[in-house]
């Protein structure tokens, strides 16, 4: 039981790598406080878990109102004691578009959502990890915008570059108080996001050295890692899970 009594914020948790951490976090002992905008998934995810005699609390919210990530943070204080780790998950694509025909809004949406919603995130969840005098935080970015440039993504690519920014800097700023930052960088993966036309899902495999995409529990797995203690001397880095998709060029 890896993560044994502790308690970790998972946002994004209502599908796809979110949803697949959760399991995995509450089947590996932890209390999962669950945050995500569609209350009806949220709460079919928590009763499965309740069911099979895991930990879960629902908190319903968007990632970009900061009361969503008080009440996230609130909840763990209030129903556990203390909060020892987050995976902040919440993100969107945005639209495949040329630069020049993304409007300001669309552009300014898409960052928001990837970073200022990391952002308010953690700056609510560093304080109680303060007071629990340890703990991790994870971020979910991506190899677009570190690795790789796709055409048609450059809000998304910035969004997800900027992550790796606030992770090191985050990383520089709590390491003396114990608190580790990392970033996790998928390759493709098999969820809602990626749609469900099986051509485009082989052009996508066909990046990736493995030749294949992942399946979200691979993702959540190595999200897994970062917030346990086999990473113990891991922080302010960026964790490439993708496959070989960075470093192929076949």
């Amino acid at each position: 039981m890896r993560l044994s009594k502790k308690t970790i914020i998972v946002t994004g948790a209502s599908s796809g790598i979110g949803a697949s951490a959760a399991r995995i976090f509450a089947d590996e002992g932890a209390n999962v406080i669950m945050g995500a905008r569609r209350e009806d998934r949220l709460q079919a995810l928590e009763k499965d878990l309740r069911s099979r005699g895991k930990t879960a609390i629902t908190v319903v919210g968007d990632a970009l109102d900061e009361d969503f990530a008080q009440r996230l943070v609130a909840t763990a204080l209030s129903e556990f004691g203390g909060l020892d780790g987050a995976f902040n998950n919440a993100g969107v694509t945005g639209p495949m578009k040329p630069l020049e025909e993304i409007d300001l809004e669309t552009w300014k949406s898409v960052l928001d959502i990837n970073l200022t919603g990391a952002y308010l995130a953690a700056k609510h969840q560093i304080p109680a990890l303060q007071d629990r005098g340890r703990g991790a935080i994870v971020f979910t970015s991506s190899f677009v915008g570190q690795g790789i440039g796709l055409p048609g993504m450059t809000a998304y690519a910035a969004s997800k570059a900027g992550l790796i920014g606030l992770t090191q800097s985050l990383a520089a700023e709590c390491g003396q108080q114990n608190i580790r930052v990392n970033a996790l960088l998928p390759g493709g993966t098999l969820t809602e996001m990626a749609g469900d036309d099986p051509d485009a899902h082989d052009a996508i495999a066909s990046m990736h050295a493995l030749k294949r995409m992942a399946t979200a529990d691979e993702i959540a797995q190595a999200a897994l890692f970062l917030l346990t203690s086999e990473s113990s001397f891991v922080t302010g880095s960026s964790l490439y899970v993708d496959g070989g998709n960075s470093i192929f060029k076949g």
